[in-house]
């Protein structure tokens, strides 16, 4: 018991001397794991712009985008941003305070980033943090139009391609929505496709025309993820299983 009464002003002593993790470091790496998060959040092999970059970079929880350097990630070295982040910890030798941070990184995208490449300290930029324009809404796709004007052929009858391509034409479609038709046994499937981000479920339409019945359907949301077909012309003519 003596020796212990001895160690405590000892340890206070060396806590006192820094010997012990200031709580400003502690606080430091707390605000470099959110920006280590935010990079993780920003890697992708897709193409993107340094507005992109910036716009989802802002939107990560914590995050300040105080600087865009680059045009996209696929030009050159890329997108570099230059976060400030908050960061927040107790010094439990000294005080019961907590101590807060702000600190700048500088975050790397491009197609050769790495996934958990770390940020790097830097200075943090004067002025206040960058602001970005919402990104523009996706064009709707024509659910109810292209059901009411899609041929309706008899049962016996023969599907026209011809007829289907002209008439996704008069729909005057937005320029960014992209159309694929193809024609196989004696069926005709359709596939409007818009523009997805590599990360959320593509926004798409299927039809199939054929004869005795013309649908129009939108996928499920899970065969609508990125790489698992369900946005294809192969499903509008072949349709998947419904997932369970």
């Amino acid at each position: 018991m003596r020796r212990l009464l001895v160690l405590a002003p000892l340890l206070l002593f060396i806590s006192g001397c820094g010997l012990v993790q200031p709580s400003d470091d502690e606080a430091t790496d707390a605000a470099r794991e959110v920006a280590g998060r935010a990079g993780r959040l920003l890697y992708s092999q897709r193409p993107r712009t340094a507005e992109e970059v910036g716009r989802n970079a802002s939107g990560v929880d914590g995050v300040e985008v105080m600087r865009l350097t680059g045009t996209s990630t696929h030009d050159g070295d890329g997108v570099v941003v230059v976060v400030r982040t908050t960061g927040s910890a107790y010094n439990g030798w000294i005080d019961v305070e907590e101590v807060t941070v702000r600190r700048c990184f500088t975050l790397r995208v491009s197609s050769r980033s790495e996934w958990d490449e770390a940020p790097r300290d830097v200075d943090c930029p004067d002025g206040s943090p960058l602001t970005f324009a919402p990104a523009p809404e996706p064009p709707e796709l024509p659910y109810e139009e292209l059901r009411a004007k899609l041929p309706r052929v008899p049962e016996g009858g023969r599907v026209d391609e011809a007829e289907v391509r002209r008439t996704l034409a008069a729909l005057d479609l937005d320029p960014a929505i992209r159309t694929v038709v193809k024609a196989t046994g004696g069926r005709v499937g359709v596939l409007l496709l818009g523009e997805g981000n590599g990360f959320d479920p593509t926004d798409c339409l299927l039809a199939r025309v054929g004869p005795g019945s013309t649908e129009v359907w939108v996928p499920p949301r899970i065969q609508r993820m990125p790489g698992e077909g369900g946005c294809s012309i192969d499903n509008a003519l072949n349709p998947q299983p419904a997932p369970h």
